[in-house]
This record gives structure tokens, C-alpha cells and sequence, in this order.
């Protein structure tokens, strides 16, 4: 499945928003649903600027992004069937190499991130837990049921663009952990 370019950046839109705000660091501090400062000027963002000045923002955005993927690796290892399921980080071989190209693409560019994704990306904002709610309650309210290892999405999606959407918005309500909402994949 070949996705078109505004649903790449629409995917990755959510998935950077939520990748920034589960940090653990930071200040104010976010969710911390993974340990790192990969953005924040304080942080590692101040490190990139110094060590990779034309795609600091870039490399950042890519690393945090990394930082939930594997926390929800983690978090999948513990479901069978695992690949008959999408989750925010995890959409598929197809679709994530596809994502991971389209990062790579805006890097070699040097667009900047916030004009790729215009004011939905909440990264430079400064962060507000009821700003990012709001946010996420404007995705939908989707039907959950609570498993012991995550939320289960309980729409039925065709389209990865779709499944992100519900998947974002089945994080509320927010938790001290990770919450791993997914849905089954078509």
C-alpha cells in the first residue's frame, strides 16, 4: 500500500506530537512515558544544533520519534499476533519504511518542520497537559477496550492516516505509562 505524501505527514504529525510529549524530561516536564530530551533547546536539541546545525531540528524530531518506537516495541513484544495489529509506531513493514523515507526526505531538504506540518505540531509549543488533551480530543472518541497490556481500538479502519487518528486519540485518558492503544489491522 502506497500512501500519498499529506497522509505520510499527517502520520508523522501525530506520531512526533505524541513522541515529544511522552518525555520524561523537559521543563516543564511532559508525560514521561520514555526517558529522553531529544527536543527541547535545554536538552538535546541544544546538543543537535552544535553537532548537526542545518538538520538539528531533523535529527531531534527523528530521535524521539526512535525513543517511542521502542518503547512501544517493547510494549508489542508482550502481544501474540502482534502483526495483525497497528499501533501509532508500528503500522506495518510497508507503511513504516514508507514513513521513515519521508523523514529522510524533508531532512534532505531542509524544509522545516513546522512549515511541513504546519500548527497541529504541538513540538515547539511550549507544552500544556490540557493543550495536548484537547489536541487528542479532537481526533475522536473512539471505542476502547482496556486489555492488560493496552487499549484496544475497537473502529474498524481501512487506512493507516484513519488508524493514527484513533489510536491518538485512545491515549485519554492519559496515564503515568505508555497506554499502547492499537487496533487490529485490516
Amino acid at each position: 500500500m502506497r500512501l500519498p505524501p499529506t497522509q505520510l505527514d499527517e502520520i508523522l504529525r501525530l506520531q512526533l506530537n505524541v513522541a515529544w510529549a511522552g518525555e520524561s524530561a523537559g521543563s516543564p516536564p511532559r508525560l514521561g512515558w520514555w526517558k529522553s530530551d531529544l527536543v527541547d533547546a535545554e536538552g538535546g536539541g541544544d546538543l543537535f544544533a552544535r553537532l548537526t546545525p542545518k538538520t538539528a531540528a531533523w535529527a531531534s524530531l527523528i530521535l524521539v520519534r526512535a525513543a517511542a518506537i521502542r518503547v512501544e516495541e517493547t510494549a508489542l513484544a508482550t502481544f501474540h499476533g502482534r502483526d495483525r495489529m497497528w499501533s501509532l509506531f508500528h503500522l506495518g513493514f510497508a507503511v513504516d519504511e514508507q514513513l521513515e523515507d519521508r523523514l529522510a526526505f524533508h531532512r534532505t531538504h531542509r524544509h522545516e518542520p513546522s512549515e511541513v506540518f504546519g500548527d497541529g505540531l504541538l513540538v515547539y509549543k511550549p507544552w500544556s497537559k490540557p493543550g495536548f488533551e484537547a489536541a487528542l480530543q479532537k481526533l475522536g472518541k473512539p471505542k476502547i477496550e482496556t486489555v492488560p497490556n493496552g487499549r484496544r481500538v475497537l473502529s474498524r479502519v481501512s487506512a493507516p492516516v484513519e488508524a493514527c487518528a484513533l489510536i491518538a486519540a485512545a491515549l485519554l485518558p492519559l496515564e503515568q505509562n505508555y497506554p499502547l492503544p492499537y487496533v487490529d489491522a485490516p
